[in-house]
């Protein structure tokens, strides 16, 4: 299966410390890009983020970002720091005695001194796991995303191919006629100056015109690059450039058909190859 390079993901984890949500969005690259948003108490994350692209995806610009809420965090039970709390109070009874005064102690500032009480702490080790998890999710996502649609682009590069194996057996079909044409407009001219010739040297003549209008080369080398790209995309995986390799040389026979040509027929045809093969390379730059 082919793969595209432009597709986007995004997938929220929900968790007792908070929430995470990854958004992966890539597009086409000759190579692989990765680049990174995170919040910056996770930037020591970058590296394995990094490794963890790289092991899925071959091509592309990938931007990755993280965002983290906290506010929904699972509040735990508070536990009473006693000796800090202990402390406190007897500096409070032994202030009343030096200042002679009964004022009772506030308790709910005493909750509120620095340290006195505590919250189960979050556990960083527990969420940098629920976090990396999150992420192989949204590459997975991101994955199948490219995987639709390569298989659109393959079936469109399909019907392109279709289209030039038909204009390429036009071609073949008609060089026999397109030939004997030739030959008898040259007999035309011939008669038209009143030009005695040989027959032997007249078909000397037509072996010329014949090998220098001769596409026979061309056609087969654009059969052969046609089922390869075919069988290249029946096979699948990371073939983008190669296939690219092939556009540029399918485009180079169909030119040379162009500069034989010798009839509208042929001219016709080479030009409508070429139009094809654009349009295959137009959907080529995004495959990966």
């Amino acid at each position: 299966m082919i793969r595209s390079m432009t597709a986007f993901s995004r997938h929220t984890i929900e968790h007792q410390w908070g929430n995470a949500t990854w958004e992966i969005r890539s597009v086409n690259s000759r190579y692989l890009e990765t680049n990174f948003r995170l919040p910056e108490s996770f930037r020591y994350l970058e590296f394995r983020l990094r490794e963890k692209l790289r092991s899925k995806l071959q091509r592309g610009k990938v931007d990755c970002t993280l965002k983290v809420d906290f506010s929904s965090a699972e509040v735990g039970e508070l536990a009473v720091n006693t000796e800090l709390a202990e402390a406190l109070i007897q500096s409070h009874q032994t202030l009343q005695r030096l200042a002679k005064s009964e004022q009772p102690l506030d308790l709910t500032r005493l909750l509120s001194w620095p340290g006195v009480t505590k919250t189960s702490e979050i556990d960083a080790e527990q969420m940098e796991k629920d976090l990396l998890a999150g992420l192989d999710e949204s590459i997975a996502q991101l994955i199948s995303m490219r995987e639709r649609e390569g298989q659109s682009l393959s079936e469109i590069i399909l019907q392109r191919l279709q289209s030039m194996s038909t204009q390429v057996a036009e071609v073949r079909k008609e060089m026999p006629e397109i030939i004997k044409w030739q030959r008898e407009k040259i007999l035309a001219r011939f008669e038209e100056v009143k030009l005695e010739f040989e027959e032997q040297r007249i078909e000397q003549e037509m072996v010329m015109v014949a090998q220098k209008i001769d596409v026979d080369e061309e056609l087969d080398r654009l059969d052969t690059h046609i089922k390869e790209v075919g069988r290249l995309l029946n096979k699948g995986g990371t073939i983008g450039r190669r296939l690219d390799f092939l556009m540029q040389e399918l485009n180079r026979e169909a030119n040379t058909l162009g500069s034989k040509s010798i009839n509208a027929k042929t001219t016709k045809a080479s030009v409508e190859l070429k139009v094809l093969i654009e349009q295959m390379r137009e959907q080529i730059q995004n495959i990966e």
